[in-house]
């Protein structure tokens, strides 16, 4: 228990010490916020603590020693903001060493706008329109992550990753990004606790732009800046949860449930969230599942409170929740998982529809 403790320590001081640094922007590579797996959006992200399949080369490393199959693949494919964006996730991992006490996995990310028009050359120097001068190009972000966890001790798994990003936009900019992510777990009975830090040791991103002479001008001419290379850094966060599952029923437990809590911990200044100060933010999530035989699933969660003002009159405030749907289903080393986020359009954020696949791989 000491030892978890220090663990935990470890967690907060490389968390307050990375902050104290040079300022660094806010909502950098926010793709790799969105998550990974239609199980785990179903609950709102709130499996930290519980995580057990490929998807935890994201949620947290440390659960791919759950894994009791010797190699997991998974893909996903969403359609993020009612099929404005497409987001797209592959992942494969397999079991490490003849005591399989270590796990190693990679997984890719995509998210991307395309076909976006092109109308930097719409209209020609003499004023004419030209619509012939309208192109096509996509926006699409990018991330690598590779990932590994081991056993260390006292029922505790341990993992991290290694994060490369790719970001492009068109022919005008390109950047370049690299990061890492640690975290642990520790399972005691029917509890389990996880410990997730994300861009631990912050993330960093740069940025470079391309654009002709001409391109430059159109954006002086509609009073537009001229982008300039940087570098931008996300900042760390971490992610504490803790889960409860069970089974119940008078045929062989038929049922099994589990509940998990997580308060994710930034220093984003996101004002609107109801838990914040001038340093810190807190965002609960919440979410459960709900099985039947190991063969079906229900899920859900809810997160995303926010306190919302009126703009018309600043005194008057209202609350957001967002609310997640899904479920699973498990065809002996198939599963099949589907969710709804934001069921019932009942915050600002739009809904979208998320569907995963993950299979079980074993030697003959």
């Amino acid at each position: 228990m000491n030892k978890f403790k220090s663990i935990i320590i470890f967690f907060i001081i490389f968390f307050l010490i990375n902050n104290v640094s040079a300022q660094k922007r806010k909502f950098v590579n926010e793709f790799l916020n969105i998550g990974v797996g239609a199980k785990s959006l179903a609950m709102f992200g709130a499996v930290s603590a519980q995580t057990g399949d490929i998807t935890s080369g994201y949620w947290n490393p440390s659960g791919l020693l759950k894994i009791e199959a010797p190699f997991q693949v998974s893909a996903m494919h969403a359609e993020w903001f009612a099929g404005i964006a497409q987001y797209d996730y592959l992942a494969f991992g397999k079991k490490l060493g003849k005591e399989g006490k270590s796990f190693g996995g990679v997984s890719l990310i995509r998210m991307g706008i395309d076909n976006i028009p092109n109308t930097l050359s719409l209209i020609g120097p003499d004023g004419s329109v030209n619509y012939d001068e309208i192109s096509n190009f996509s926006a699409a972000d990018y991330a690598l992550i590779i990932s590994y966890a081991r056993k260390a001790f006292g029922g505790i798994s341990v993992g991290g990753n290694t994060k490369i990003i790719y970001r492009q936009i068109g022919k005008f900019a390109t950047a370049w990004g690299f990061g890492f992510d640690f975290g642990a777990q520790w399972k005691f009975n029917n509890m389990s606790v996880g410990l997730m830090g994300r861009d631990i040791t912050s993330t960093f991103t740069a940025w470079s732009f391309n654009f002709t002479d001409e391109e430059k001008d159109v954006f002086l001419q509609t009073g537009n800046d001229i982008p300039l290379s940087s570098i931008e850094y996300a900042l760390p966060k971490i992610i504490a949860g803790i889960a409860y599952e069970g089974t119940f029923g008078s045929e062989k437990k038929d049922f099994s449930y589990i509940v998990e809590f997580d308060a994710n911990l930034t220093t984003e200044g996101r004002k609107q969230s109801v838990f914040n100060s001038d340093f810190i933010e807190i965002a609960p999530a919440f979410g459960f599942e709900l099985g039947y035989k190991q063969k079906i699933f229900l899920r859900g969660g809810f997160g995303n409170l926010q306190r919302v003002v009126n703009p018309a009159n600043a005194s008057q405030k209202t609350y957001e929740i967002q609310p997640n749907i899904g479920i699973g289903l498990k065809l002996n080393r198939l599963h099949i998982d589907y969710a709804l986020s934001n069921a019932g359009n009942l915050s600002s954020v739009l809904y979208s529809h998320i569907f995963s696949l993950s299979l079980d791989l074993v030697k003959k």
